[in-house]
């Protein structure tokens, strides 16, 4: 039996939400199923695993995490059917202090991550790459930095630790991604379901939508209505994917020849 109770926001997180949604671009809201729910969620939603898209997502730290204790991301994908693509990602941020250049470039985008009982700001710096391009660069055809643009590298130096170059980071992957894109008609907005494929065979199974700024709450609550009423479990205990790949990886990472 599925429970509609889930955590809220308090007060001051809200003033808090309020303040960062003000400045962002958009809202991505988030909820990571227990594990022991996926098979109903997937049966109460009426997903078709043979329409997800097929993904393979790569993050580069060190061993040590040094670039996530530090609130930064450096990713790369590849993805069925497109091309590549890299991201520098900062998180969190507070998008009232990013430099005027870098809130300016098309490339750069400010989102707000809400789940149930929290969230957080983030800033990603995305460039599109050829089908090909991560895929020889992970063979040792070129050196990693090339994935990445001179406005990336430029926000990377910004924030990495003194002297940990972009060349100096360990692969940590890659692990495999199935995307779905809902357009369920009684929602009335798109609704994505990711499942993250753990080499363990642990699975982070995650359902998300975004929204605009100013209908961040209105959204939230029309997605809890409609999830509830398929049976989704709204009060499991919330993971994030990337944090859980990450520290997988780390255990079996190789220091950076």
């Amino acid at each position: 039996m599925s429970t509609t109770s889930s955590p809220r926001l308090t007060d001051e997180q809200q003033v808090e939400f309020l303040e960062l949604v003000k400045h962002s671009d958009s809202v991505e809201l988030k909820l990571t199923v227990p594990e022991h729910h996926h098979a109903s969620t997937v049966s109460g939603l009426g997903m078709d695993p043979l329409q997800a898209q097929i993904r393979q997502v790569f993050f580069f730290d060190t061993p040590q995490l040094t670039l996530d204790k530090a609130g930064l991301v450096v990713r790369a994908r590849r993805i069925q059917g497109k091309g590549d693509d890299s991201v520098v990602k900062l998180r969190p941020v507070v998008p009232a202090e990013l430099p005027a250049e870098l809130r300016d470039s098309p490339s750069f985008r400010v989102e707000v991550d809400a789940l149930p009982g929290g969230f957080v700001c983030s800033g990603a710096l995305k460039r599109p790459l050829r089908p090909t391009a991560v895929r020889s660069t992970l063979a040792g055809e070129r050196p990693l930095r090339k994935l990445f643009s001179k406005e990336q590298r430029t926000l990377y130096a910004a924030h990495a630790p003194e002297g940990l170059a972009l060349d100096d980071l360990t692969l940590l992957g890659p692990i495999f991604v199935l995307k779905l894109r809902l357009d369920p008609k009684e929602l009335g907005r798109r609704l994505v379901a990711e499942m993250w494929l753990y080499p363990d065979g642990s699975r982070i199974l995650e359902l998300s939508t975004r929204c605009a700024t100013n209908e961040a709450f209105q959204a939230a609550a029309e997605a809890r209505a409609f999830l509830t009423e398929r049976g989704v479990d709204l009060s499991g205990e919330q993971q994030t994917k990337t944090r859980k790949a990450l520290q997988y990886f780390a255990k079996h990472a190789q220091p950076a020849a």
